[in-house]
């Protein structure tokens, strides 16, 4: 609500008669008027709490949402831009984990990384000739493939104490590291 708003309700609450003037001037309309803005202030601080408390528009508890969900991910050595903080955080908040190459590729996609994976498996006589001759320890072992340079650029979700690009795959290989399963060897491939 606005401050005149609150005013005309602060007013409507008065009693009748000469003592309760409700005219612009009077000194109990400048008093009330006192009230409304900060009324009209607490109401606005109250609306913009509920986008504080949804994680993808937060602004200000920014920092208190990271510490509760165990972020900056120590697998992130470089500074993060606002809005990769805010997809880091969606993403430690709603992710349920997976072992499948599908969610390996989108979990690199939502740190900002294009990839494909390359899965492995023992070599059999069903193979075609031309298959490598992997023997069976190779079926633990996959390989990420992804561009030699991944740039971040800086976006109109970012602040103005952003960088205004960085660039590098040290997170990927620390995150993907992390969530692999524990059987597994993860190859990386640079091209």
């Amino acid at each position: 609500m606005t401050a005149e708003q609150y005013l005309s309700q602060l007013q409507a609450l008065l009693p009748l008669g000469a003592a309760w003037p409700r005219d612009a001037e009077a000194t109990l309309t400048k008093l009330l008027q006192a009230f409304s803005d900060e009324l009209a202030r607490v109401d606005g601080r109250a609306a913009a709490l509920i986008d504080e408390a949804d994680p993808r528009t937060t602004s200000e508890l920014l920092t208190d949402w990271e510490r509760v969900a165990g972020l900056p991910d120590s697998c992130v050595a470089v500074e993060q831009s606002t809005a990769q903080r805010i997809a880091a955080l969606v993403t430690k908040l709603t992710t349920i984990g997976g072992q499948s190459a599908t969610y390996y590729i989108a979990l690199a996609a939502t740190l900002g990384y294009a990839i494909t994976i390359t899965e492995f498996h023992e070599h059999s006589v069903d193979d075609d000739v031309d298959y490598p001759l992997y023997s069976a320890a190779w079926q633990f072992a996959w390989q990420v493939n992804a561009p030699l340079n991944t740039i971040f650029e800086l976006s109109v979700d970012d602040s103005v104490d952003d960088p205004l690009a960085s660039w590098g795959n040290e997170a990927l290989e620390c995150v993907i590291n992390r969530l692999k399963p524990a059987h597994t060897h993860v190859l990386f491939a640079y091209a």
